[in-house]
């Protein structure tokens, strides 16, 4: 079965803030491209499969509304949790199971972002 969710555009306000963000909670280097219209952080994924960026518009600004999108933190969600407040971002909801699920917390990220925090 293919992946459900293929691509993210996690909208910021400041590209390097927010690559620094995501780079402490998730503990994973999020490269910068400079392409020729735009420039984003790019989320590395596994084998090309599902990633995404980090990207600046005027028209989709960040929000604590709409689709959650849950980021993998597998094995290590305490330690990602523990780095969202000094990492510029604030804790909504604390580490919980999800029933069979695993478990998540829910975050607001360095832009204003509602994210979901994954580990099974």
């Amino acid at each position: 079965m293919k992946n459900q969710i293929v691509w993210v555009d996690i909208p910021v306000i400041d590209l390097d803030r927010a690559i620094g963000f995501y780079s402490a909670v998730l503990a994973v280097e999020i490269g910068k491209f400079v392409g020729p219209e735009s420039t984003i952080g790019f989320l590395p994924g596994q084998n090309g499969e599902v990633s995404g960026c980090l990207y600046v518009s005027d028209t989709a600004p960040p929000s604590a509304s709409g689709v959650l999108v849950y980021l993998n933190c597998d094995g290590r969600l305490d330690k990602a949790v523990s780095l969202v407040s000094e990492s510029g971002g604030k804790i909504l909801v604390e580490t919980h199971p999800i029933g069979p699920h695993g478990f998540r917390a829910i975050i607001l990220d360095s832009e204003g972002n509602r994210i979901a925090l994954h580990s099974q």
